[in-house]
């Protein structure tokens, strides 16, 4: 590599030992980053129980306010890879911080468009933005923190991705109520502006500044070749209350044609020296990334599109509010914070156990409550269903931060930010599928079972715990063969920590 440059930029240096993850600051930086990553992650969900006062207010038709939140998630997902692999090469803060700033003024335009197409571009912008700041995250963390710490640290993000994509319904369901009116959707968008402002500021002061050496071009060729490939298999998902899945079903077969070509040209341009947009050797020769990220869009699948069944059946089946119908899933979001943050300290120790164990309590309290929603009639089902909720929540938490750090920690701190990305891109792609598959399955049976809404929510989430037990059987496996391999493994930390330490 050529002379280290200072990549960040102003301030001056680093603080002593910051490289070897002992910043003093660390831990305020990390907050600094999970109030980002959760504000990105919120704006998934948190629109949906809007979106019918935004159609009133715009005069927007309903394939129209759809791209308020597929739009978001569309290029949200797009542009994950290749922003982490940005972030590595020209410094995460710099990144961070740019895709942060952004997201606050997507956000503001977002609340202020006059009309749904103005809404729907600031929407898009947004999710770039969003899609740029994910991939940080979890590079960041890796950057920052060693051994025990990361666990912990991986820990407190798990959590934020599983609260975040819980607590979105609820959340926005008190931001109608306290701003009450016709124009009162704007605030969904609004309350990211001061939030965002104030994580701008202190990422300003207290995200590390690191050296990273010499800038490689960008691989535009396997930006094209995996964009299309995510665009092909996404689009038809996030349209299809559109008909989207329907007519354009061909993009199935288009999709993984772009995924093969990508795939070779990263190898060709591994094979050159070159600098490739995701580098092979991540899902050929490091442990555990290929199975975790498999793992992480199979659990996905059912994780995502439960939370519609569950809203759908709950606002249209026992016409609950969009407030009380986010309530009513309440448990499992305090269970799986809880659980996340504790997982987090023991991921260490147990390993792929915890991702096990898990699992197997995620597809036990999902089961046990959708049993109880179909044969427990009224509205004291919701009541029956909390404890199963609760200790689905707790296995949902010892699985998805656990997941991430045993499928990030032995990749090389150089390629952290690609890394982060591709593992978000497969959950967004698992998320796409939960979402567009189940809750069409529900109505699915809604219909053939000619209104029998606990029926509905019976078989539809029953459908979403397959892939969870997918996930389980793989997670299993993997369990298994690291127990065999493990006195053969040299330590985690071992070959990548201090190597690639001084590099962004």
């Amino acid at each position: 590599m050529g002379p280290a440059v200072q990549a960040q930029g102003g301030g001056g240096p680093p603080p002593a030992g910051a490289a070897e993850g002992t910043d003093p600051r660390r831990w305020r930086a990390l907050w600094v980053t999970l109030v980002a990553g959760f504000m990105s992650l919120l704006d998934v969900t948190i629109v949906a129980v809007a979106l019918p006062s935004m159609q009133r207010d715009l005069h927007a038709s309903a394939p129209a306010i759809q791209w308020v939140v597929s739009g978001y998630a569309l290029t949200f997902a797009l542009v994950l890879v290749p922003a982490g692999r940005i972030g590595d090469a020209m410094g995460r803060r710099r990144i961070f911080l740019l895709a942060l700033a952004g997201f606050v003024l997507c956000s503001a335009a977002a609340g202020a468009a006059p009309t749904i197409t103005l809404l729907v571009l600031a929407r898009l912008a947004q999710g770039v933005a969003a899609g740029c700041l994910a991939p940080q995250n979890s590079a960041l963390i890796q950057q920052m923190f060693r051994g025990g710490e990361r666990g912990r640290a991986f820990g407190m993000f798990g959590a934020t991705v599983g609260i975040s994509s819980a607590v979105g319904p609820v959340v926005g369901g008190l931001i109608l109520m306290l701003a009450a009116g016709p124009q009162g959707w704007r605030w969904i968008f609004y309350v990211n502006v001061p939030v965002g402002a104030l994580a701008l500021l202190l990422g300003l002061r207290l995200l590390p500044r690191v050296a990273c050496g010499r800038r490689e071009p960008l691989d535009l060729v396997g930006v094209v070749l995996l964009g299309c490939g995510v665009l092909s298999l996404m689009l038809p998902l996030v349209l299809a209350e559109a008909g989207g899945v329907r007519r354009l079903w061909w993009l199935f077969v288009v999709g993984p044609a772009f995924l093969v070509a990508f795939e070779r040209w990263e190898r060709r341009v591994a094979t050159r020296k070159g600098q490739p947009l995701l580098d092979p050797a991540l899902v050929t020769s490091t442990r555990g990334y290929a199975t975790g990220a498999t793992i992480g869009a199979l659990y996905f699948v059912g994780f995502s599109g439960v939370w519609l069944v569950f809203a759908l059946f709950f606002q249209n089946g026992q016409h609950f509010s969009p407030l009380r119908s986010g309530l009513a899933v309440t448990p499992f979001a305090i269970g799986s914070a809880t659980a996340a943050f504790v997982a987090g300290r023991l991921v260490e120790r147990l390993g792929r156990l915890l991702t096990v164990c898990g699992l197997a309590g995620a597809i036990l309290g999902l089961g046990c409550a959708v049993l109880v929603l179909w044969r427990v009639p009224g509205e004291n089902a919701v009541w029956y269903a909390a404890p199963a909720l609760f200790a689905g929540g707790i296995g949902s938490g010892c699985v998805i931060s656990p997941n991430i750090t045993m499928t990030l920690r032995d990749v090389p701190v150089r390629m952290a930010g690609a890394a982060g990305g591709a593992l978000q891109t497969a959950q967004r792609l698992g998320g796409a599928v939960g979402t567009a598959v189940l809750p069409g399955l529900f109505y699915l049976v809604l219909d053939a079972r000619h209104g029998s809404f606990r029926t509905a929510v019976a078989v539809a989430v029953g459908c979403g715990i397959a892939p969870i037990v997918c996930a389980f059987v793989l997670a299993v496996q993997d369990w298994l063969r690291d127990h065999r391999d493990r006195p053969a493994a040299s330590p985690p930390e071992v070959s990548h920590s201090h190597t690639h330490a001084s590099q962004c």
